[in-house]
């Protein structure tokens, strides 16, 4: 269905969708490079320049199947609005903004999910929810970190009998070049999942405005303008966050932060791979507790975990509920 909408209004919207994108890459750039930062592997400066080019350089390595989720699997394409656009931008980046303030390492992606559930319905009713797409995205918020949990409990356990004969200062060493590369690699899968939501989100806004010939599609311009973007955020930091999952979770080494990263890297390339808008923030969250918990349950400071995963499970209601209340005040000059 092709909703009209004014040129100057269209540019507005994208600039707004870039502007989230680049409040995720702010946002969640303690997914990438916590470990590094808390470990002393990096500084804090190298560590986030590190972190902004792997985000940029998940557009030679990644798919497009998860802004084809977010773009037409969420909410049904033909029934997107313009209003619906908004209320969903606005819902995502409240909560984002509300966390990041608290030092709350919440989800990005289920700020953006939900708040374009809470729009989308208000718009159309339960019956635009498209179930498939919707469902395995709940799904992964509960999954995510319960599979990073496990295999960085599996990867402690096993690299520490793997080195076990190894001096503590040969292991140190290997751990510490492992480690840089786990970081990398869950940086670049943090970028290609990450990003896309919001290139879902501009494509069909682009498709509802009649502005994509052949169906839908995600423009390769959207893609390097998004990519960008969330390298750019991330580039600009994030301390508070950084912070929370670096060293108030759990006591992180070279060891660990390898550990952590590539559990982490696991679960959102394989999410990315199958299509699946994960949490980021889910699944590395999920892997540093579970190098913690690999050495003793004590390790773990499961006051603060319980902090986080009850941002978890508010985040999409939360943003659900602000999208649709910016959803209705557009509605009087629709």
């Amino acid at each position: 269905m092709d909703h009209s909408l004014a040129m100057p209004l269209l540019v507005g919207l994208i600039v707004m969708a870039v502007a989230f994108d680049f409040l995720n890459g702010l946002h969640d750039a303690a997914n990438a490079i916590a470990t590094v930062v808390a470990t002393r592997l990096l500084s804090p400066v190298v560590a986030v320049l590190f972190a902004a080019s792997g985000n940029f350089i998940a557009y030679w390595f990644v798919g497009l199947h998860v802004a084809e989720t977010v773009g037409k699997g969420i909410v049904s394409a033909d029934t997107i609005t313009p209003a619906v656009v908004f209320g969903a931008l606005v819902g995502a980046m409240v909560w984002n903004v509300l966390t990041w303030v608290k030092g709350i390492p919440s989800s990005s992606s289920h700020a953006l999910i939900g708040g374009l559930l809470g729009a989308g319905i208000m718009h159309g009713g339960f019956g635009v929810v498209e179930s498939s797409g919707t469902t395995k995205t709940v799904v992964a918020i509960f999954l995510s970190p319960i599979i990073g949990f496990g295999i960085a409990m599996v990867l402690m356990l096993l690299t520490a009998w793997l080195f076990k004969g190894t001096t503590p200062r040969g292991s140190q060493r290997v751990f510490k070049s492992l480690h840089l590369i786990s970081a990398a690699a869950y940086s670049i899968s943090h970028g290609g999942n990450d990003a896309q939501k919001t290139m879902g989100l501009i494509a069909v806004l682009l498709y509802s405005t009649g502005h994509l010939q052949g169906g839908f599609h995600v423009p390769e311009w959207v893609v390097l303008t998004c990519y960008t973007a969330i390298a750019l955020g991330t580039l600009s930091g994030g301390w508070k966050i950084i912070k929370t999952m670096g060293s108030k979770l759990t006591k992180l080494n070279h060891h660990s932060g390898f550990c952590a990263s590539t559990a982490g890297s696991i679960v959102v390339f394989g999410a990315s791979a199958l299509g699946i808008p994960v949490s980021t923030t889910h699944a590395i969250t999920g892997s540093v507790v579970g190098t913690g918990a690999a050495r003793r349950a004590s390790a773990v400071r499961w006051s603060v975990a319980s902090r986080v995963i009850i941002a978890w499970f508010i985040t999409i209601p939360a943003s659900a509920a602000v999208g649709a209340l910016f959803y209705l005040l557009t509605v009087p000059f629709s």
